[in-house]
């Protein structure tokens, strides 16, 4: 009956054949990306388990990013066999098409779980965590660093089991130089403050921060650093500046500040962590699909805050008011000689300068201002944000990649996403 159930979720119009390549017959759509589109599945010659297949368009990966993403994924999968992390069972493909049939997580993810709920309970979050911890510390002995860990990546089995997936973004112990990393990669919210200074990195130990975001995320409902704007949020990671919730008991918070510890060195290690007594305990009584995790009061925020801050998105130009666009620039240079640069080079080109509250210098003509704001976000590591406001967004593209970042070329160490 499920099988035929599933069967009749195809959408007549779909170009997929109902059997794919002899061996699966597809079921209803599980999910979707930019490249991909996940399905439920079943095999028509064995009584095996329901699987989800991530077919992946190869025409629309070209000249993309996502080729050595999906090598990644599959290398760091196939040597990864542990009851917490998703399993991939085999890989087929035709000239235009990619296959990926992975386990079937039939739980959906902890995201929609925390979103739906608010919160896990101390005794569920331990359960979680405890599994969480156990696979990735697996990962770790087998070379492989995770990067990407978030609620939308652990998955829950039929059993309420976690299980840790997406590992597009993982790396490798032989790609590493000297046993760093060097690409800046991972979900704003969720990732470690070395990772974005982009000098060298150990994957384990911001795996272990990615960790203490998840254990706040677990049983506060929301993430320590919450704010949607990348600017404010990158500052609050490196101050350390987030509240507990008034109902997280004293070991948990002793763990989480240990983990959240903006400098990798004195933070606490996957294998530390593991031996934390509040860690050990047991928790085998728990059922994890039960409505025990409601208990508590639900802290004030809703799935939008959740979606908005995990998403890694600055959305805060949706609702400001007034026109306004911002470019962004990592700087090793101090934030004294940054601010001497931008004097310098605003006088040249006929701004009045004014040096605003917070440490904002703004560069003013008519109407037209820009606003620079100089944030240390790492150890020696600064994040340069310029904002352009009024009218004029046309003269900010003139001025930007004209003589203004002419100007600041050489104290440039790394370009942000545009935004204009």
């Amino acid at each position: 009956m499920e099988q035929q159930r599933v069967v009749e979720t195809i959408p007549r119009q779909s170009s997929l054949p109902e059997i794919l390549l002899g061996k699966y017959q597809l079921g209803r759509l599980l999910g979707r990306g930019s490249f991909a589109k996940v399905y439920y599945a079943k095999s028509i010659k064995t009584d095996a388990p329901p699987v989800a297949i991530k077919i992946i368009d190869k025409t629309s990966i070209v000249n993309t990013n996502m080729e050595p993403r999906i090598i990644r994924e599959v290398s760091a999968m196939r040597r990864l066999e542990h009851p917490n992390i998703i399993r991939i069972n085999e890989v087929m493909a035709t000239r235009s098409k990619i296959y990926l049939v992975m386990e079937y997580a039939r739980g959906g993810d902890v995201f929609s779980k925390i979103v739906r709920r608010g919160k896990l309970t101390e005794l569920v979050a331990r359960r979680y965590f405890q599994q969480l911890v156990s696979a990735i510390h697996f990962c770790h002995v087998n070379g492989v660093a995770h990067r990407d860990i978030k609620p939308q990546n652990l998955l829950l089995d039929h059993e309420g089991n976690l299980k840790v997936s997406d590992f597009g973004l993982s790396a490798l112990e032989e790609s590493m130089q000297d046993g760093l990393l060097q690409t800046a990669c991972g979900t704003p919210a969720y990732t470690a403050p070395e990772v974005i200074g982009r000098k060298g990195y150990a994957g384990p130990k911001a795996d272990a921060w990615s960790c203490g975001v998840i254990l706040f995320v677990f049983l506060a409902g929301s993430i320590p650093f919450n704010d949607s704007n990348l600017l404010v949020m990158y500052s609050k990671i490196h101050r350390r500046e987030f509240e507990f919730p008034s109902w997280i008991s004293r070991p948990v918070k002793r763990i989480i500040s240990r983990l959240l510890d903006p400098n990798p060195k004195t933070r606490m290690s996957i294998e530390e962590l593991m031996e934390v007594p509040w860690l050990k305990s047991s928790s085998s009584q728990c059922k994890l699909d039960d409505k025990s995790d409601l208990t508590l009061p639900i802290p004030k925020t809703n799935a939008f805050d959740i979606i908005s801050m995990s998403s890694g998105l600055d959305l805060s130009p949706l609702f400001e008011g007034g026109k306004k666009r911002e470019k962004r620039f990592t700087s090793t240079t101090p934030r004294e000689k940054i601010f001497e640069r931008v004097d310098e080079i605003g006088g040249k080109l006929g701004y009045v300068v004014e040096s605003r509250k917070g440490g904002v210098k703004g560069l003013v003509k008519g109407r037209f201002v820009l606003l620079i704001e100089v944030l240390e976000v790492a150890a020696a590591l600064f994040l340069v944000d310029v904002k352009v406001l009024g009218e004029g967004v046309a003269e900010l593209e003139e001025v930007w990649w004209g003589e203004l970042k002419a100007g600041l070329e050489d104290i440039v160490f790394s370009w942000h996403k545009d935004t204009v």
